[in-house]
């Protein structure tokens, strides 16, 4: 069992009270029996050892002992039951300290009654201690009640204050580390979507670049043996998307890394034209046509244009025998709706749906936007999509 300071000078300062009385009822005419007096001396001290662990327990025993003190000739147990009642207020909850300090002075008024009449009246108590002269110890009783009174209600505040005070810090301590684990988790979620949102960038940006890239290789394949300047425009194509797309990667690596992106003009529904021209460089009649304009969330635009961007790549890649592919855009504060279709021959159905449609779905998600995807009647793929833009 092991033993803090405090309770190490609890322990010394009873000992020390307890040996002084327990002399001086000894050689008093009281003169309580030696082992009385050790006994009483050994079940305080299992108070004051045990009361960090059981204040409850000491609680109850403890004035039994001070009640066989005082018939004893002695208050020196009175000192156990103000070190329980201390140890009761920090531990439990303020009414149950008080309503154990009413019980604990009940025992205290009765010990001094007790130890009262047993000074002056001086017959065999209990059969502790011998016959007593009267005048031995003029003692009032009223007085050493209200004096352990006025000790127990110190002890009992302390005590009370005390706990109080350490729940209170217990409560800080708890709520700043439930703030931490929350932010740590906030922390996580951020770090987790910015991994996700950069992971679903850099699939459109590659996918759409190499696809372009290997549209128009295939072209300059089949040109070059017969016109040489076209063949050459077309790989001049080719290193102009390749360089694009590293600028694009390297930004997003900038972002993942530093927090912060290469300075150059946002993607968004104005950069729509130019996006459709590569894809008709690369092989793919695509008309695009545009009513309304959007608001200033660059989020937005950014959003549309990765949209069109992963419906025009998945035709490329796709699609077989496309004679005509239509991107139309009805734009406005509050609302976007975006179509791409094609008139491709039917595809082999895909077992399960490609990263670039769950990207889109994502996407349209964050707008709580609607997505509808899948053949078209007359053959072709349709992709339809409606954003919610209001207060985005």
């Amino acid at each position: 069992m092991s033993l803090t300071k405090a309770g190490a000078a609890e322990l010394a300062a009873y000992l020390l009270l307890a040996g002084l009385l327990g002399y001086l009822s000894l050689e008093s005419e009281l003169g309580s029996p030696a082992w009385a007096v050790v006994l009483l001396g050994l079940g305080g001290v299992a108070t004051i050892l045990l009361r960090q662990r059981l204040p409850l327990v000491t609680l109850v025993v403890a004035p039994a002992l001070m009640l066989l003190s005082a018939a004893a000739g002695s208050m020196a147990e009175a000192l156990p039951v103000v070190a329980a009642l201390l140890r009761t207020g920090v531990a439990e909850s303020a009414r149950r300290a008080w309503a154990l300090f009413g019980v604990t002075i009940a025992a205290g008024t009765a010990a001094a009654l007790v130890l009262a009449v047993r000074v002056r009246t001086g017959p065999p108590f209990l059969g502790l201690s011998p016959r007593a002269e009267a005048d031995a110890w003029d003692l009032d009783w009223l007085s050493l009640g209200s004096l352990f009174a006025t000790i127990a209600l110190i002890a009992t505040l302390i005590g009370v204050n005390v706990g109080h005070r350490r729940r209170h810090i217990a409560a800080l301590v708890d709520r700043a580390e439930r703030m931490r684990r929350e932010r740590d988790q906030q922390a996580d979620m951020a770090r987790a979507l910015e991994r996700e949102r950069i992971s679903r960038e850099m699939h459109d940006v590659i996918a759409h670049s190499l696809s372009v890239m290997i549209a128009l290789a295939d072209g300059a394949r089949v040109t070059v043996p017969e016109r040489r300047d076209e063949a050459q425009r077309i790989i001049g194509q080719i290193a102009d998307t390749g360089r694009r797309t590293l600028g694009e990667v390297r930004r997003l690596l900038s972002t993942a890394t530093h927090g912060e992106t290469v300075s150059e003009r946002p993607l968004g529904v104005t950069e729509l034209p130019r996006l459709v021209d590569e894809f008709v460089e690369a092989g793919l009649p695509v008309r695009l046509e545009r009513s309304g304009e959007l608001g200033a969330d660059t989020a937005v635009g950014l959003t549309i244009y990765r949209i069109v961007q992963e419906s025009l790549t998945n035709a490329l890649r796709h699609a077989k025998d496309v004679r005509n592919v239509l991107v139309r855009l009805e734009l406005s504060e509050s609302a976007a709706t975006i179509l791409v279709e094609d008139d491709a021959a039917p595809a082999i159905p895909s077992e399960s749906p490609g990263r670039g449609l769950v990207g889109i779905r994502e996407r349209v998600a964050l707008y709580d936007g609607d997505v509808e995807a899948g053949p078209r009647d007359g053959g072709g793929w349709r992709v339809f999509v409606r954003l919610r833009t209001e207060g985005s």
